[in-house]
C-alpha cells in the first residue's frame, strides 16, 4: 500500500520488527507513517532476529513492546486500515505478553517430546 492509502488521525495496526501494535496515524514523514501506539496485539519476539530459536547468540536482545502513546515509524506496507474498538493498553499488553509466554510453552513442549523421541530412534540406531 502507498502512504497516499492512509491519513492522519486514522486507526491502524502497524508491524513493527517482530511486534503487532494498534495504533493511529499521527504524521506521515514520507516514504514513512508515524503511528502514535494505543494497544497491543502480538508482543515482540525475544533474542536474535536474524537467528531466531538460537539461544547460543552472542547477545540475546530482551524487546519490550512499545509503550502507550509511543511513536514509530513504519512502512506503508507494514500498515493496515483498523476497524473496532480499541482495547486497554495495559489490559492488552498483559494479553499479549501471556500469548507470547504460552507460545514458547509449547515449543519448550515440542522440543522436550522431540528430544525424547530422538533418544529412542538413537537407541534402535
Amino acid at each position: 500500500m502507498s502512504s497516499l492509502e492512509f491519513h492522519i488521525g486514522q486507526r491502524v495496526t502497524a508491524k513493527v520488527r517482530t511486534g503487532v501494535y494498534i495504533g493511529e496515524i499521527v504524521e506521515r514523514y514520507d516514504p514513512r507513517l508515524v503511528v502514535q501506539v494505543l494497544a497491543v496485539v502480538k508482543h515482540p519476539e525475544q533474542g536474535d532476529l536474524h537467528h531466531p530459536y538460537n539461544p547460543d547468540v552472542p547477545m540475546f536482545h530482551e524487546r519490550r513492546a512499545l509503550a502507550y502513546s509511543e511513536k514509530t515509524t513504519v512502512l506503508p506496507r507494514d500498515v493496515e486500515h483498523y476497524e473496532g474498538d480499541i482495547p486497554d493498553y495495559k489490559e492488552s499488553l498483559l494479553h499479549a505478553a501471556q500469548q507470547e509466554l504460552e507460545k514458547l510453552d509449547k515449543l519448550n513442549r515440542w522440543t522436550a517430546k522431540s528430544m525424547e523421541n530422538m533418544k529412542a530412534l538413537m537407541e534402535s540406531y
